[in-house]
């Protein structure tokens, strides 16, 4: 899903029959930056979308009024302005009940950071705390902040482009000092930072550790060797609770059956499926989908029974 743009008015599809729709990041010319960035407005209708949806690209969004609320993934966040949330590609997120909502947003592919792995390392992080308030203090250079990523975007002026990715980059260093934030832990290198790649979209193939050690041409005992020294888990480890994740997201934001989920994130035998998320969850996939009944229809009309 990296680098996915359309030129606008094109369309929010979904990869399989049953899946949320995809949005995918529009341009304004084919030959433009795989930037965006300007209020709620400006961004079109998606920015306020209230039915369950996919990125294939990361979006950041400072809210400065409005009341209601923002789910991402499994978790509800109340709208209380100033705020600054961090969605990342492949999360499931839509809005519920927002009235006056207001604030701008700075959508972007992986390709155009300007720190690369560093960048991307600092969202992902920034993606394990994706909803934060702001002091005053913090909100005033936020906002000022996107103001000017939003002018420059707007103006396309020589050597724009070089700008933008400045100015996204203080963002995202200034976002990982928030507390509890993203700068603390060390990064994740090498074979390692691949791999953790590799494991946040395993929901969509559901591949092997050994699987993933052939693809980065490295050996599976190599590959947790680096794995662990880089994050303090194993790959497995780290494979399972993607899988788990997207097997919810599924649950939740979908109308297909326990079976089809199971083949989505990569099992050939559901009730094999169905152990391995109680395993992790605690619960049966049908108890879960039944606690989290909030799905919006999909574009399959998919039995929700086994």
């Amino acid at each position: 899903m990296r680098g996915t743009t359309v030129l606008p008015g094109g369309p929010c599809t979904a990869p399989r029959e049953g899946e949320p729709p995809v949005h995918r990041l529009q341009v304004r010319l084919p030959d433009e930056v795989p930037f965006a960035a300007g209020g709620f407005d400006a961004m079109g209708p998606m920015s306020r979308a209230a039915f369950p949806h996919r990125h294939t690209f990361y979006e950041i969004v400072h809210v400065v009024g409005g009341s209601g609320v923002h789910v991402l993934d499994l978790q509800r966040y109340e709208v209380r302005p100033p705020q600054l949330g961090v969605i990342l590609p492949g999360q499931v997120h839509h809005w519920e009940g927002v009235r006056g909502l207001e604030g701008s947003l700075v959508l972007f592919t992986p390709e155009f950071l300007l720190g690369g792995a560093g960048d991307e390392e600092l969202l992902r992080r920034l993606g394990e705390r994706p909803w934060a308030g702001l002091d005053a203090a913090t909100h005033e250079r936020t906002d000022r902040l996107m103001r000017e990523l939003a002018e420059e975007y707007r103006h396309g002026a020589d050597g724009f482009a070089g700008v933008l990715r400045s100015l996204l980059h203080v963002l995202l260093v200034r976002a990982a000092r928030l507390p509890g934030g993203a700068a603390r832990p060390a990064p994740v290198r090498g074979i390692a930072e691949e791999f953790v790649r590799l494991a946040g979209r395993a929901g969509a193939d559901g591949p092997s550790v050994r699987e993933c050690a052939e693809r980065l041409g490295v050996t599976p005992g190599h590959l947790t060797e680096a794995v662990r020294a880089a994050t303090g888990r194993t790959p497995a480890a780290l494979l399972r609770e993607a899988r788990t994740r997207e097997a919810q997201r599924l649950l939740v934001s979908t109308g297909l059956s326990i079976r089809q989920i199971a083949a989505r994130v990569g099992f050939a035998d559901p009730a094999y499926f169905c152990r391995f998320f109680r395993r992790e969850t605690g619960r049966s996939p049908g108890d879960f989908r039944k606690h989290h009944d909030r799905r919006a229809p999909s574009l399959e009309d998919g039995d929700p029974r086994a």
